[in-house]
């Protein structure tokens, strides 16, 4: 079997072939007259009236019978098998086109639609003209392309030839698309707020650090969707915003967590937590039914039912079911003997009291299916959440359990400017301790809070969602996932 530069250089000199006809081998335009799908839908019309059309699309299959040439040709929309005759094209052109076309080149085919001897639709050529010479042959349709890895670094070939991935990105258009379409639909405004920040905030993340030649500052990337940008907004008296983008966390890899990804969070002034979760639950049906046109889904081992009941689970409550520890009582040393007991692994940089909770928490959260959501965290959690009335040392904070995972967190925004003063200052005595992830003082923040901010529920949710309901790792729902360096 030839080689792979073998084979580039014989469509090399098919190429200088091409240019040497006087023939350019990169037009810039085509005269499609129709995609292919349209084509095929309106067939019995314009095979009656014998009328000449102009398909374009690249060579998927070739195949030759002397003085007949049979193509699959294929676009975007769908595929179609082409006839050249000899007769029809002209005895040099035909030529021309067996020795200068292969598989994988882009070509335009003008022709008449028929019918053949087997009654597959088929456009009968009386003209061509390349489009695109390809250069490297496509990978064998049953062959190509095996390794888990090299398909997601020419991702371009695997939605080529893999129907599910161009289906799945089709989705994910679908899946944002809604979410938009639902909020709009509820009069959120969607705005666009700084990637660049002198300080980050709206969540405990570790972040991105770059520098800003023309201030010559640092900055980081963004590790929320503008979460205290979008609370200033609610200062300014703007009441329903959203924002859908990229984000940036500089952190570990896994089915469920990347670095770089997109992210929805909304804003809806005089709203509290309990309004947030009515919300999100519709929002969620919506859109999955536009999306996948179900609301029951098997992700892992879970079955998910939308439709069903949303439950609320009790955050101290079920920590204490499946560890047997209570969170309010248990000092730093408890909780690391019950980690190490339950086999967590778990990071020892900046650990203490907080984070020892949330990974009893990620222990336990495994176990739940849903769709619910988990309710009265810890103030200690949640320095952004408004405390709870009924108890204070919790907070009217709500995350989305799916399939023993979180797939959004809301909560009643923290508006009281000397509690967010104080929690910032907590926080910053923990990323002083070493917690690359515990928030940073933001007194600019502060500051707009002082001005006033109206009660406001916020909510965020990542594209970890359409993973889930896809059934598939985090890194394959996207389109063009961060790989490493090929060495």
């Amino acid at each position: 079997m030839s080689t792979i530069d073998e084979i580039r250089k014989v469509r090399l000199e098919k190429l200088r072939k091409i240019e040497g006809a006087g023939l350019n081998p990169y037009p810039a335009v085509s005269k499609r007259t129709q995609v292919i799908a349209q084509a095929l839908a309106d067939f019995a019309k314009l095979k009656k009236s014998k009328k000449e059309i102009v398909l374009a699309g690249r060579i998927m299959a070739q195949r030759g019978h002397g003085a007949l040439l049979f193509l699959n040709i294929q676009d975007g929309t769908a595929n179609i098998q082409v006839i050249l005759r000899e007769d029809k094209i002209g005895e040099n052109d035909f030529k021309f086109f067996t020795e200068t076309m292969d598989i994988g080149d882009f070509v335009e085919i003008k022709g008449a639609l028929i019918e053949s001897k087997t009654g597959e639709k088929t456009l009968e050529a009386t003209d061509y003209k390349i489009l695109a010479k390809a250069l490297l042959p496509l990978p064998e349709k049953w062959h190509g392309l095996q390794d888990a890895e090299e398909k997601l670094r020419k991702r371009y070939l695997d939605i080529l030839f893999n129907p599910e991935v161009k289906e799945m990105v089709r989705k994910r258009a679908i899946f944002w698309n809604a979410m938009r379409e639902f909020l709009m639909a509820k009069n959120f405004l969607e705005v666009e707020t700084p990637v660049l920040e002198i300080t980050t905030g709206g969540a405990d993340a570790r972040p991105f650090i770059t520098h800003h030649n023309a201030l010559d500052i640092d900055v980081y990337l963004r590790i929320s969707m503008g979460e205290l940008w979008q609370k200033k907004l609610m200062v300014a008296g703007l009441e329903k915003t959203f924002e859908i983008g990229r984000q940036f966390r500089n952190e570990g890899m896994s089915p469920e967590h990347l670095q770089d990804y997109t992210q929805m969070e909304f804003y809806w002034a005089y709203a509290d937590y309990n309004q947030g979760m009515k919300l999100v639950e519709e929002m969620y049906k919506f859109v999955a039914k536009k999306t996948f046109g179900t609301l029951k889904f098997k992700i892992g081992e879970h079955k998910i039912d939308f439709a069903k009941k949303w439950e609320k689970y009790d955050y101290k409550s079920i920590v204490q079911k499946y560890t047997g520890v209570d969170i309010a009582q248990a000092s730093l040393p408890d909780i690391e003997k019950a980690l190490q007991k339950l086999g967590v692994v778990y990071d020892k940089n900046g650990f203490n009291k907080t984070r020892a909770i949330d990974n009893l928490w990620k222990y336990c959260r495994k176990k739940i299916s849903g769709p619910g959501f988990l309710i009265n965290q810890p103030v200690e959690l949640s320095p952004l959440a408004k405390r709870s009335e009924k108890d204070q040392s919790t907070t009217q904070k709500f995350q989305v359990l799916l399939a023993g995972s979180e797939m959004g967190t809301g909560y009643s925004e923290l508006n009281d400017p000397i509690d967010q003063t104080q929690r910032f200052q907590e926080q910053q005595k923990l990323r002083e301790a070493g917690d690359e992830e515990a928030q940073m003082n933001d007194q600019d923040f502060v500051e707009a809070l002082e001005y006033g901010m109206p009660p406001t529920c916020g909510f965020g949710a990542s594209e970890r969602l359409f993973s889930f309901l896809m059934n598939k790792p985090l890194r394959e729902c996207q389109i063009f996932p961060l790989m490493k360096l090929k060495i």
